[in-house]
């Protein structure tokens, strides 16, 4: 969706009001700081990456994603061309050490594995300048003798896809902005807001935030709350449906790295991701799982551990794994709508959505804030 010239006003001193710090939050916030004569806070009623972001593995599948065309694929390239940048920037800035694992993504194909999609992904990805490598079985041995199944045919290997430890990342997001100017509110709820409506135009404009730690006045209004956008929304009497998608995942310590030391990957199969930390360490996720019927959302032990035994199916060496700990969070899933959300919210004049990011919030968030940035340039 393209964002209308409804957003755009005369700029001296805007105030701009930014709900959710989750990745996506902050990265606005950052983003937005670099231009004079604006006024940002950015509210949290928790601390920061605290929702979906603090449960992410923070894979970076854009290269190797199959999206071609649209903003599914223009966003997933700005991303990665931003982060190449974003980090060392962010580092230098703060002095923080963000986590980035440059080794790509290694996916194994199974029998069955229509390779002909693939090497036109491969095809398509080098006449933009990116590339993609794919292999036979043969080549699965050579690369990452560890990952061991009959049904396995081969492997497409993304050397140009990152991983990206998602608290960190949005921590020196945060120290950024904040060096910048940007003020943060955390542990402040809102509650409710206080509208006007223009007669000229039909549309209303939000003038005031009410808050747990009292009224906010605000010019431009940045929706990126996740999950709770829809309540929020609801407030403005507007309803956005968002549903929450749980997904857990688990550490666990080996004796050994898998593999050689020097070549550390991503590896993806049957979407459950094995992610190195270093130290023999690594993360391991994650599950899809809708709320009930009842609208409940509630982990289940079992499709965890389901996780864990089809990651030994190719991967052997999980056997003497040591897990240190599992974890779970709810991803926020747009209904009857692509995601993510990025447009004005409907009715409003000075309102705009920056949500929804389902599984992609730490792929997609360099885009979005680039995106959101654009309004106010």
């Amino acid at each position: 969706m393209a964002l209308s010239s409804l957003f755009f006003v005369e700029l001296i001193m805007s105030k701009i009001v930014i709900v959710g710090c989750g990745v996506v939050g902050a990265a606005i916030a950052y983003e937005l700081s670099s231009i004079p004569k604006l006024d940002i806070t950015v509210v949290d009623k928790n601390t920061p990456a605290s929702g979906s972001t603090g449960a992410a593995l923070g894979v970076l599948m854009g290269i190797i994603s199959h999206k071609k065309k649209g903003r599914a694929w223009r966003f997933r390239q700005t991303s990665l061309q931003r982060y190449e940048s974003l980090i060392p920037e962010l580092e230098q800035k703060t002095g923080l050490h963000i986590p980035v694992n440059r080794q790509g993504i290694f996916k194994l194909l199974f029998a069955g594995e229509n390779l002909e999609k693939w090497h036109k992904l491969r095809e398509f990805r080098q006449e933009k300048g990116w590339n993609l490598e794919i292999g036979d079985r043969n080549y699965v041995t050579e690369q990452c003798p560890y990952l061991i199944n009959e049904n396995i045919i081969g492997a497409v290997y993304s050397p140009q896809d990152r991983q990206i430890h998602p608290v960190k990342l949005t921590k020196a997001l945060v120290s950024a902005a904040a060096a910048n100017g940007v003020k943060f509110e955390f542990g402040v709820e809102v509650r409710n807001f206080i509208t006007q409506s223009n007669r000229e135009d039909e549309l209303s404009n939000c003038k005031q935030l009410k808050t747990t730690a009292g009224i906010m006045e605000v010019e431009h209004l940045i929706i990126s709350a996740g999950l709770g956008s829809t309540p929020l929304t609801q407030s403005l009497h507007q309803t956005i449906p968002i549903c929450p998608v749980l997904g857990q995942a688990i550490k666990f310590k080996l004796d050994k790295p898998l593999g050689q030391a020097i070549f550390q990957p991503v590896v993806s199969a049957n979407d459950i991701h094995i992610v190195p930390l270093g130290d023999r360490e690594y993360w391991l996720g994650a599950t899809v799982e809708f709320p009930t019927q009842t609208g409940e959302s509630i982990a289940d032990a079992e499709l965890l551990n389901q996780v864990m035994q089809n990651a030994i199916a190719f991967c052997p060496q999980l056997n003497n794994a040591t897990i240190t700990k599992t974890w779970f969070g709810k991803r926020p899933r747009p209904e009857g709508i692509p995601a993510p959300i990025i447009d004005n919210l409907s009715g409003y004049s000075n309102v705009l959505l920056a949500t929804a990011h389902y599984r992609n919030g730490v792929l997609l968030a360099p885009a979005t804030a680039l995106e959101v940035k654009k309004v106010f340039a």
